[in-house]
């Protein structure tokens, strides 16, 4: 997948474009079969729910399979061609593993601590900003939204186990 060209590692086109292809075959699968659950027929009132993202789910799997078999059938030829070194693949990572880590912490801990937490340490560690100020803003930002969304407008979000403890 990696390969060593002009001093540096680098990821290749064919492998980014083979994992692309893949990704979209199994997205695609996901959808058929999740739209199975919800019904792929006709009702008496129209279309089921999962009729149209049945059929989108199809699409995407065929997309992604053509993408994946003209990537091996030309698997030689595009041998050279570089994607992106990991050099500059690094910046986008330093944000993307991040956020992931993010949507995770929201799943298990809720959208208000994990939002302080990542406004927090992104402040600090991207943004070179002192700790008190990142820390006045990560607790900001947090209370206000829960105030807009949770109070005044009545809309949950995502809660953890603060506050469930808070009695929310």
């Amino acid at each position: 997948m990696t390969d060593s060209t002009a001093g540096g590692r680098v990821i290749q086109t064919r492998w980014a474009e083979l994992v692309v292809g893949l990704l979209f075959v199994l997205a695609g699968a996901v959808v058929v079969i999740d739209s199975y659950r919800v019904g792929v027929s006709w009702g008496d009132d129209g279309p089921k729910a999962g009729y149209f993202p049945h059929y989108i789910g199809y699409l995407l799997a065929f997309s992604g399979a053509f993408v994946a078999v003209q990537t091996l059938i030309r698997w030689r030829q595009r041998a050279g061609e570089v994607f992106v070194s990991l050099e500059a693949l690094m910046p986008v990572l330093q944000v993307l593993v991040p956020t992931i880590l993010y949507v995770v912490g929201v799943a298990t801990i809720g959208i208000y601590v994990s939002s302080a937490l990542y406004i927090a340490l992104f402040m600090i560690w991207q943004g070179k900003f002192r700790w008190w100020l990142a820390a006045l803003v990560a607790i900001g930002v947090p209370v206000a939204l829960f105030l807009l969304f949770e109070v005044w407008f009545l809309i949950p979000l995502p809660k953890g186990p603060l506050e469930h403890l808070l009695g929310y």
